[in-house]
């Protein structure tokens, strides 16, 4: 179960306090929370797939639908984000995620959430919550204060969804560290962190995001697929900050096949990740991988859209 779940993960903290806990018997609980906003892409569906992972594991799984924080995020009212919840709940869905879904506006308004994150405020240090917030806020010019309320909720939404194992990208990683540090002086269990990468935009230029349309949405025709991997940012020889290799990594089933004309180097097999990077440094030509990709997350993704309709 261990090596299912450090799959393709950038870190866990800590391996030895998953090992233990895989150990124990009862109901264990891992949560991931997305704000309602844009497309659901591949970047959302590296985390579902831990997930997945994770409910495989034993683990009950609740997707934490954040309209609050995403309204605190100024992704748009309150109707619209709820609107944007039940579309992307119905995307996760279609990824074969079996999970209790959960609106942030279901709990965070009550009495007992509300002192708690008062007591957080107290316990928590201005430069150490806006550390916490920086990567999720630092696109804006301007940040409003609920930038640095936003990584207090989400500590404390840890402790009232009664949190084992909170999972995230990497952006995420200060608020975990934020939780594992503060809420045992509250007298909670400090969470367990998964942290996945983040996938980098098609065009090269940081991570996939709707508002950047940078992106290859779950829902995607082929025809798009197709049009956005050929267009989309491949260095020859590059593999850091290569989305398409990135997308290679994550989501291929190897072992994969590249059909080539025998001027061109003739068809190739190539058995894990690990010769595909080396045959692109090696110089695999970026169209042959480009191409290989395409077809495969055609492969993948066609069932989660025709589900989605």
């Amino acid at each position: 179960m261990l090596e299912s779940i450090l799959k393709n993960t950038s870190e866990i903290v800590s391996i030895e306090e998953m090992n233990e806990l895989l150990k124990k018997e009862g109901e264990k609980i891992a949560y991931i929370g997305f704000e309602p906003s844009g497309k659901i892409h591949l970047g959302h569906y590296l985390q579902i797939k831990k997930m997945i992972d994770l409910q495989k594991a034993g683990f009950k799984i609740i997707i934490l639908l954040a309209d609050l924080h995403a309204y605190l995020n100024q992704k748009g009212t309150m109707e619209e984000i709820r609107a944007l919840g039940e579309e992307n709940k119905k995307a996760f869905e279609s990824m074969g995620l079996i999970a209790d879904y959960v609106y942030g506006s279901e709990f965070q308004l009550n009495e007992e959430y509300t002192i708690d994150v008062y007591k957080l405020a107290l316990a928590t240090t201005l430069n150490r919550a806006k550390r916490s917030m920086e990567v999720i806020a630092r696109e804006d010019e301007n940040p409003k204060v609920a930038s640095v309320v936003y990584p207090l909720m989400q500590v404390n939404d840890i402790k009232h969804l009664n949190v084992d194992v909170a999972v995230g990208g990497m952006e995420q990683r200060k608020i975990h560290m934020l939780s594992r540090e503060i809420l045992p002086n509250m007298g909670y269990k400090a969470p367990i962190c998964i942290h996945n990468p983040i996938l980098t935009g098609l065009d090269g230029e940081g991570k996939m995001s709707s508002s950047k349309g940078n992106l290859i949405a779950v829902d995607d025709d082929e025809v798009t697929i197709k049009n956005k991997l050929k267009n989309a940012f491949c260095p020859m020889k590059e593999v850091f900050g290569n989305p398409v290799l990135e997308i290679a990594r994550y989501y291929l089933d190897y072992p994969v096949n590249i059909n080539r004309p025998e001027k061109y180097g003739g068809n190739l097999v190539l058995n894990n990740y690990g010769e595909l990077e080396t045959a692109y440094i090696e110089g695999l030509h970026p169209m042959d991988v480009k191409t290989l990709v395409a077809e495969q997350l055609i492969e993948i993704l066609n069932p989660i859209r025709e589900k989605i309709k």
